[in-house]
Formats: structure tokens, C-alpha cells, sequence
């Protein structure tokens, strides 16, 4: 490949990196030939680093330099991009048809399948566009583990691509993972990040979640459908065949009519990647080499500035980097993000300018731990900023208390040096109380016939409660003059007093006694009916 097929901005990287004393992890690698024609019309290069480049050839010489250090290969850092191979520029489908391996189905669900995708090409289209951005790094990644290339394919039905898709049941995601099982496959899931949408770290989790089930079932197509099913559902499957000497094969295996139809769904679109002509439908055009750059991140930054420093719109850099849950990058957690070609080198190159310039900071927001519980109005007030800005930017919804060791976005104050940690980046987590009234203790003695239930009953708490404060069973009896303690937000002598049921004749012209609510300044009151003593009644410690 000729140098002269470069962009000026990436060849002006790429010398630098051979220049450089100290080379980058990996070589820079040059804008693919024909990749700005496919990118969208917001990615093109700003003006800005364009005048950057020419302006000041010494400074942007040396700026180049120190960007070509924070460009790398994102899939396999000791690997080399070779844009000079042969088939370099050749059709990536060609590349995908040529590793499927799985055996093909052939029953009514699959024609179903491509019935349904054959008369939605406006959708097809969609959905190949978006999945041509990531479908390189995937086959490198399938290849790299030596299994079918058909399960690159398989974001296409799990969710059309859509990398912040979440489903009914909160799989999420382009390969949509429960939060349970990503954890399994370490994706940290926290109020900064959720790595579930991760296009690199989700993609590694699916495969390596799919080696996992094809080891255990010895098939992909059952290891496809364990995928969707779960791994359980799938050995249940199989053992009830056994019990009833029946084959354990994917066609033989009674499952779920979602299930049956998910890997039928998956061959129709291998065929239609197959020959989509057959289906009157029309594949974009995907060259055989990376669409996207990863750049370090060292500092936190925000993610508006970081979108600004590429020249991409914010909708755009979160289309490549859908992860983050805040609007602030952490480096201890997020090392880098992705960005096509020659956006790439227009960030590495402005975040070098807008630091060596001292051009702002680069995050405006910071965490914080709360240290102890408290109302969002008063963590607003320790942190200067609005109350109703608090909850919007932490998602704290109405009447809830902030309880101690949550962590809160806030704003970075200008004497704050040090960024988030990894720790922290890595645990953050927010848990919230209601925010109810306080409870009160009330110290009462047991009157002749009291129980638990019936105690519990008169405070509106629950008995188990009343015998876990006293230390008691939940058969214990009471003895009349029994020391007890309560906790309630109820006022006891709010409580309805009850009356012996009277005679009409006796009732006639006469007037019950309403019971005097109970202040925060009682200090005694009645526990109940007769022969019962007195109730002692105080703030909770």
C-alpha cells in the first residue's frame, strides 16, 4: 500500500511513531483506504486539527509524537494491523463465509426466520450498517479462538447490533448478558460503568461464555441454545431425553418456542450472508480491516470534552463507547475508547494540545463517599451544588435518604488534584432508605394478658420484630410487669381506645372520651385496658 493513500493527519502520525525513541505498544496503523467514505457524516475531520497540523509545524510535530503514544491496536496489543496484506481491502463477508463451519438447519423455523427478515430490508439494512463498526474486531477475535465464524453473526439476533440494548428481562447490551452472568465473566457493573455494553470486553465475556457451554455440551448448536436457554435449562433438557432413551441432539431437546426459534434465526442470517440476492436484500460494503482505533485515556475526562477533542458529535463517541453511566470517563477503569481511524488521531492529537497547553481541566466531575446517611438536600449542600441537579445526575428518586458509603457524582472543585481511584471506580455502588419519620423508643411494662402478637398488633410493628428487640422466642409468654422496648414510628396513645361494647339503654345521650394524640414531649401514657401499667415513651438513641 502506498504512504500517499494516507490521510495528512495519519501520516503525520505514523512518522512520528517510527521516529520516536520509545515506540508505541503498537504500530500506528494509517486511515484504512476508502474508510472516511464509509464513516457517517459527523466523523469527518474537524477544521480545527486540521489548522492544528499546519499552523505550528515543530509544536504539532512534537504534539504528533506524544499522540502516537496513545494509539493502539484494541484487540491484541502485541499484534500489527498489516494494511499492505493482500486482502487487506478485500470484502469482510467474504472473509465470514469463508470460516463457518457450523452444520446448516434446514426446517420450518428457519424459513420462518428468513421469511421475516426478507420483508424488512429497510431493518436489514440498518442492522448490517451498525454491526459493519464492530463485525472486523469481532471475526478477529473468533478467528484468534479458532471457532465458527458464524457466532460473529450473533449479535445480529440478540440485538441487531444496538449496543445499549436492554432487554424485558435486563439483559443489556449488544450480546445482551444478565447482570448475574456478567459478573461471571467479569464485567463490572457500577453506577460509572456497566461493561455489558462494552463492545471489546463484552465480545470477549460472549466468546469466551460460548467456549464455555461448547465444552460442556461437546455442540454449538445446543451450546447456542444453553446461550439463550442458560446452561441449566439445557442439561435438564438433555437429561430428561436420557431418561427416556431419546437423542440428546439440538433438534431432539424439547425447548421453549423462543429457544427453538433462536438458532433457526441465526442460520437465516448466515444465509442471507450467504446470498443475499436469493432474498432481495443488499449487504453494505465492509472492508477487511479494523474501523476503529483505541486511544489511552490517563486522565479523567469528560465525556462531552472527550467527544469535542475527537470532532464527534456525543451521540457518536457513545455509539463507540456505550459503557459509561455518568457523564465523566474514569481512567482507573476505563483505560481507553474506541474511535474510528481518523478521529483517533484528531483526539490523541488535541487532548496532548489541550493538556501541554493548560487549556482546562479535563474532568469537572469527581466522587465522593458519603460518610454518613443523609437527605440529598444535605449532600447538596456539602458538595455546592443544586439539590435537583443531584438527583438528576445520580438517579435518586423521591423521599429516599442517601445511605453512608455510597458514592455520588459531584462536581470537581478546582483544589482537587487526584483522580478517582480503581478501587472505587471499581465498587462504587449506591444504596438508598426511605426516607420515613424517625422511630421512636418506647420503653412499656406487659400488662396481665399481653402477648407479642398483641403488642406488636397495638404499634403496627411486626411480633417477630417485638421478640428480636427483647430477646425473646417467638412463643415467649409475657409476664405481667415484663420490661419491654418498642420501636415505632406510630404514636401509641394515638392508638383507638377500646370500649366495652354498651347497652343502647346505657349508650343513650352519652359521649365517648377521644383519645389525646401523644406528642415528642409524652411521658407517660396508657399501655391499653384495665389493669395494665403505665408506658414510658422517648426519643429513639
Amino acid at each position: 500500500m502506498s504512504l500517499t493513500r494516507l490521510t495528512p493527519l495519519a501520516l503525520a502520525l505514523l512518522l512520528a511513531a517510527c521516529a520516536t525513541t520509545t515506540p508505541p505498544t503498537t504500530p500506528v496503523t494509517a486511515a484504512p483506504p476508502g474508510g472516511r467514505d464509509q464513516l457517517p457524516t459527523d466523523l469527518a475531520p474537524p477544521a480545527s486539527a486540521q489548522t492544528l497540523a499546519g499552523a505550528d509545524k515543530p509544536a504539532a510535530a512534537n504534539r504528533n509524537a506524544a499522540a502516537s503514544q496513545l494509539l493502539e491496536d484494541n484487540l491484541d496489543p502485541d499484534g500489527k494491523v498489516d494494511l499492505d496484506a493482500p486482502d487487506a481491502n478485500a470484502d469482510l463477508w467474504v472473509r465470514l463465509r469463508q470460516g463457518f463451519q457450523l452444520q446448516d438447519l434446514d426446517d420450518d423455523w428457519v424459513r420462518k426466520a428468513e421469511a421475516w427478515y426478507g420483508a424488512r430490508p429497510d431493518y436489514v439494512e440498518r442492522m448490517t450498517t451498525r454491526g459493519s463498526r464492530y463485525l472486523y474486531h469481532i471475526v478477529e477475535e473468533v478467528e484468534k479462538r479458532n471457532m465458527p465464524t458464524e457466532l460473529a453473526l450473533l449479535p445480529f439476533v440478540e440485538s441487531a447490533f444496538v449496543t445499549h440494548a436492554v432487554s424485558s428481562t435486563k439483559a443489556t447490551g449488544m450480546w445482551q448478558f444478565m447482570p448475574a452472568t456478567g459478573r461471571d465473566f467479569d464485567l463490572k457493573q457500577n453506577i460509572f460503568r456497566d461493561d455489558r455494553r462494552d463492545v471489546m470486553a463484552s465480545t470477549r465475556a460472549a466468546l469466551d461464555y460460548l467456549g464455555r457451554l461448547y465444552k460442556m455440551f461437546g455442540d454449538w448448536h445446543v451450546a447456542l441454545a444453553a446461550y439463550n436457554w442458560g446452561p441449566g435449562n439445557v442439561q435438564k433438557a438433555i437429561a430428561r431425553n436420557q431418561r427416556q432413551g431419546l437423542p440428546t441432539d439440538y433438534a431432539s431437546l424439547k425447548l421453549p418456542d423462543e429457544t427453538r426459534y433462536y438458532v433457526p434465526k441465526l442460520q437465516a442470517v448466515k444465509n442471507i450472508v450467504m446470498a443475499p440476492e436469493r432474498y432481495a436484500l443488499s449487504l453494505p460494503p465492509v472492508a477487511n480491516h479494523p474501523y476503529f482505533l483505541s486511544v489511552k485515556i490517563e486522565r479523567d475526562i469528560d465525556v462531552e470534552l472527550a467527544a469535542r477533542l475527537a470532532g464527534l458529535t456525543l451521540e457518536t463517541f457513545q455509539q463507540f463507547n456505550p459503557q459509561m453511566n455518568q457523564p465523566v470517563i474514569l481512567a482507573a477503569a476505563t483505560p481507553r475508547v474506541l474511535l474510528p481511524y481518523d478521529q483517533a488521531s484528531t483526539f490523541a492529537e488535541n487532548l496532548e494540545r489541550h493538556v501541554s497547553l493548560n487549556l482546562g481541566p479535563l474532568a469537572s466531575w469527581t466522587a465522593w463517599v458519603v460518610p454518613k446517611t443523609m437527605s440529598p438536600a444535605e449532600a447538596a449542600k456539602r458538595t455546592g451544588m443544586p439539590e435537583a441537579q443531584l438527583r438528576e445526575v445520580n438517579k435518586i428518586p423521591p423521599k429516599m435518604l442517601v445511605k453512608a458509603g455510597s458514592t455520588l457524582l459531584v462536581p470537581r472543585d478546582e483544589k482537587v488534584v487526584a483522580d478517582v481511584s480503581g478501587h472505587l471506580a471499581d465498587t462504587a455502588s449506591l444504596a438508598l432508605a426511605p426516607d420515613a419519620p424517625p422511630l421512636r423508643r418506647v420503653a412499656l411494662k406487659a400488662g396481665k394478658g399481653d402477648t407479642l402478637a398483641g403488642i406488636a398488633s397495638r404499634y403496627r410493628v411486626k411480633a417477630e420484630q417485638v421478640a428480636q428487640w427483647n430477646k425473646l422466642t417467638g412463643n415467649s409468654r409475657l409476664k405481667p410487669g415484663q420490661a419491654l422496648v418498642v420501636y415505632t414510628a406510630y404514636t401509641p396513645s394515638a392508638a383507638p381506645v377500646r370500649q366495652a361494647a354498651a347497652k343502647p339503654t346505657a349508650a343513650k345521650g352519652r359521649k365517648l372520651a377521644a383519645a389525646k394524640p401523644a406528642t415528642a414531649k409524652t411521658k407517660v401514657v396508657k399501655a391499653g385496658g384495665k389493669g395494665r401499667n403505665n408506658v414510658m415513651a422517648s426519643a429513639a438513641p
